[in-house]
């Protein structure tokens, strides 16, 4: 039987993130906020190179009721999907690279990272930035969702909101952002680039963002499948992801080194990416071979030029071609960068088989989902066979999610 994962509507996460707030600390929340998970239409693994990726923000949610605490302690209580609930309680003063591990280490690190400026330094320097926060989720775990950026957004604007009292400004959502991405890449140790915080904060609905990393710009472009008889399926696929387990930095660590061989400062600024790749990789440092050196590179290249043309596709509602690319990013994926997994491949090759028009792997990989681009009445038809595949070759059973462009970041209540 295909299993669906539907988001809860805002007021049912309002009331269940309020309750279990009540529950657990007393008294009322000063306010609810959310973030969403995202999903990638196109553009894996280019972000930290100074490429282009096109995501779009999920239905799907994550919301924090939040209480401000006189002293510099958070405490938490979460309820993520399908897990047990669970606690920490962290002091702000606390918090540096490594510590936390783990979940908190995503909330408390954002917030500490946001405070980050040379004051910060004299003791008690985060008295009055505590906070009790209550975290429920239909965000997927573990699915290249970006679940831990919906976890570091949602925290975020709580914090920034409650502190400031005014609306953000476009410098206060740069700022928050990048607070995430430091919680990732210094506390939890996850080496991303940046897409997903900005994904989760910057989306608007009926819209994806078009993501240039070489000259920070988000422009937004119309993504209205549904006018043309068109949906967007996603399949998890249950297979164990984690982004902090060392894959997703070697791979990143090669394109950093290439670039830095270079001399440049993205990937992209390189003359010519392959010949610098190769060069680097006969040094005596380089952990890979030339032609491994070289796919990665080929990658990023390749796949920043197909990112630019699905831009072009969506601007003019080429939903053939769009799909056409969608499949090629998968095969890049799969064969030049080394990142997919035999669920993910069986998902993406049954999704094809039973009539989409294109499918891909989306997030970092090594488990996680896909995506597909599918003709509005074969949706239940496609996540029948994406089923029976996984069934078949006795991998685990994947969830579904029928989804749409949303909004990004805001508050609730």
């Amino acid at each position: 039987m295909v299993t669906w994962a539907p988001p809860r509507s805002d007021s049912t996460l309002i009331a269940d993130a309020t309750t279990l707030f009540t529950t657990t600390f007393g008294g009322e929340p000063d306010g609810v906020w959310a973030a969403p998970g995202r999903v990638n239409v196109i553009g894996d693994h280019v972000d930290y190179a100074g490429g282009v990726s096109i995501p779009f923000a999920l239905p799907h949610l994550t919301a924090v009721a939040a209480r401000r605490r006189a002293d510099d302690v958070v405490t938490i209580v979460s309820v993520p999907p399908n897990t047990t609930t669970l606690h920490a309680s962290v002091s702000l003063s606390d918090v540096r690279p490594g510590y936390p591990t783990g979940w908190s280490g995503y909330v408390t690190g954002t917030l500490w990272a946001r405070l980050q400026d040379p004051s910060r330094h004299r003791e008690n320097a985060y008295a009055g930035h505590g906070l009790d926060l209550a975290i429920i989720s239909d965000v997927p775990l573990g699915s290249g969702l970006s679940s831990s950026a919906a976890l570091e957004c949602s925290v975020a604007l709580a914090a920034q909101e409650l502190s400031t009292h005014d609306p953000l400004s476009g410098a206060d959502y740069h700022r928050l952002i990048h607070a995430a991405i430091r919680a990732e890449n210094d506390i939890v140790g996850a080496s991303t680039g940046g897409l997903d915080q900005r994904s989760s904060l910057l989306a608007t609905a009926g819209h994806a963002l078009v993501i240039d990393f070489r000259t920070t710009t988000v422009n937004q472009v119309a993504c209205d499948v549904e006018s043309d008889g068109l949906a967007f399926l996603v399949a998890d696929t249950n297979a164990p992801h984690s982004l902090s387990d060392g894959q997703y930095a070697s791979r990143r660590g090669v394109i950093d080194a290439v670039t830095a061989h270079g001399g440049a400062t993205t990937l992209l600024d390189l003359d010519d990416a392959i010949a610098t790749a190769t060069s680097w990789a006969h040094t005596a440092d380089a952990p890979v071979l030339p032609d491994i050196a070289r796919a990665r590179v080929t990658h990023v290249l390749e796949e920043t030029e197909r990112t630019k043309r699905v831009h072009q596709a969506l601007n003019a509602k080429k939903w053939d071609e769009c799909g056409l690319l969608m499949s090629e990013s998968h095969n890049s994926l799969r064969d030049l960068y080394d990142v997919s997994t035999p669920e993910l491949d069986s998902a993406r090759d049954a999704a094809l088989d039973a009539g989409a028009l294109g499918a891909r792997m989306t997030g970092g990989g090594f488990g996680g989902s896909i995506i597909a681009l599918v003709p509005a009445d074969t949706v239940t038809e496609i996540a029948h066979k994406i089923h029976q595949r996984a069934v078949d070759n006795n991998m685990p059973t994947p969830t579904f999610l029928a989804v749409t462009p949303a909004s990004g970041a805001r508050r609730l209540a």
